[in-house]
């Protein structure tokens, strides 16, 4: 098994609580940070450690911290803690089970970009974990390990929690930054970035949940330390959230590169099979609902970002659903886009439009009321979406539906009425 270090709660009973969390390093690691680095250092050490950022874009996160300008303030923090994802559960884990690492590490964060306050953002179904999260802040801040002169370093920290309502487009980190203000949650046009007129125009860094969490240990053991996890291009290890057709679903941690999907769902570390008894593999979505699907064929594929991008997918947040040959695809496609369409902020007309008609098409399909015609038109709705949508929603919704007509036309075919 990989070593823990995100999901230390397995090996650490309890590391949820203040003092046990420092009794095993924890705020260590800031505490090195503000009294023997500068920021820039850090930040150096960061871009270093080739840590990519978990949320699934996969940009380097040093990279993202050094383009904050030098001279504009106040700057902001932000964590994504809006996983609304369907199929990806890591980052509640983290703040359910070790929510002080992910303070510590926004904490190292807000010091490296001299931020003046860091928000985590929480979805809105999220109420119990943002409970725990606050206090955990609480008990942080009681210690003195954020407030006022942080370790007599000098250094004034403060963060704090906000629960959204509960949108899918709050995890766009743009529409993020606006819900954050009071406003509708609908994401802004780009540029400008967020690193240079982010929350209330300032510069502003936006990180998820996971990414944050590598960087106590990054700290700690330094830049080369963590480069022995993983790839040259894919360091460090990752988390995948494993659900659908298998025995044991759940949050697994792994070594980018090292295992592939078909350990993930087999392996007896992870999923340890199929749900049903002589079922196969029918398909994959490696990063949620919003997946390009990939067939059996791609069972071999190492987990790391280049070599699902080389298949034609993406990994994402690696939030793997697995579809064993049980699975209805045409449903389980219609159920998807059920959720973009709900989920759909109707700020731009092709995903306003081309998920309700995708949506509409779907449901004659799945009612037994479609034609083949139902089928072209589906795929040149979303064929006609493509490139169009004014943020990543409308692209995201189209991925299943264009990949599953490819892969199983045959299955659509049979839904036709005659």
């Amino acid at each position: 098994m990989t070593q823990h270090i995100l999901l230390r709660d397995l090996d650490i009973p309890d590391i949820g609580k203040l003092e046990v969390y420092v009794k095993h390093g924890g705020y260590g690691a800031l505490r090195q940070a503000l009294t023997t680095m500068k920021p820039e250092q850090v930040i150096d050490v960061v871009k270093a450690s080739g840590l990519r950022g978990r949320g699934g874009a996969g940009f380097p996160t040093g990279v993202k911290w050094s383009f904050i300008p030098k001279d504009i303030f106040p700057r902001y923090v932000t964590v994504n803690a809006d996983e609304s994802e369907p199929g990806t559960f890591k980052d509640r884990q983290i703040i359910e089970k070790n929510p002080h690492q992910l303070v510590e590490g926004a904490a190292i964060a807000a010091y490296a970009v001299r931020a003046e306050k860091t928000f985590i953002y929480c979805r809105g179904e999220f109420a119990q974990p943002a409970r725990t999260l606050q206090a955990a802040v609480d008990a942080a801040y009681q210690a003195g390990y954020l407030g006022q002169n942080v370790f007599g370093s000098g250094v004034n920290i403060d963060i704090a929690v906000h629960l959204g309502a509960g949108a899918y487009i709050c995890g766009e980190e743009t529409a993020l930054l606006d819900s954050l203000e009071g406003k509708i949650g609908q994401p802004r046009l780009r540029p400008p970035f967020p690193a240079t007129a982010g929350l209330y125009g300032k510069p502003t860094v936006v990180n998820n949940v996971e990414t944050l969490a590598n960087v106590p240990f990054i700290i700690t053991n330094g830049a080369d330390a963590y480069k022995k996890f993983g790839t040259e291009k894919s360091p460090g290890t990752k988390i995948a959230c494993l659900s659908g057709h298998v025995k044991r679903p759940g949050n697994y941690e792994f070594e980018l590169g090292k295992i592939t999907f078909r350990d993930l769902i087999f392996g007896a570390d992870y999923g340890q099979g199929l749900l049903h008894e002589g079922a196969t593999v029918k398909a994959i979505m490696p990063a949620g609902a919003s997946s390009v699907l990939l067939g059996a064929d791609k069972l071999d594929t190492p987990l790391d970002y280049e070599s699902v991008a080389a298949t034609g997918s993406m990994l994402g947040s690696a939030s793997v659903i697995v579809l064993d040959s049980t699975t209805d695809i045409v449903w389980a496609i219609y159920k998807a886009i059920r959720f973009f369409k709900h989920e759909s902020c109707g700020k731009c007309t092709p995903c306003r439009e081309g998920t309700f008609w995708m949506l509409r098409i779907y449901e004659r399909l799945v009612h037994g009321k479609g034609t083949q015609a139902d089928i072209d038109l589906l795929d040149s709705v979303a064929g006609q979406m493509q490139n169009k949508c004014f943020c990543l929603l409308g692209e995201f919704s189209i991925a299943p539906v264009m990949s599953s007509i490819k892969l199983f036309r045959d299955e659509y075919l049979a839904k036709v009425a005659r």
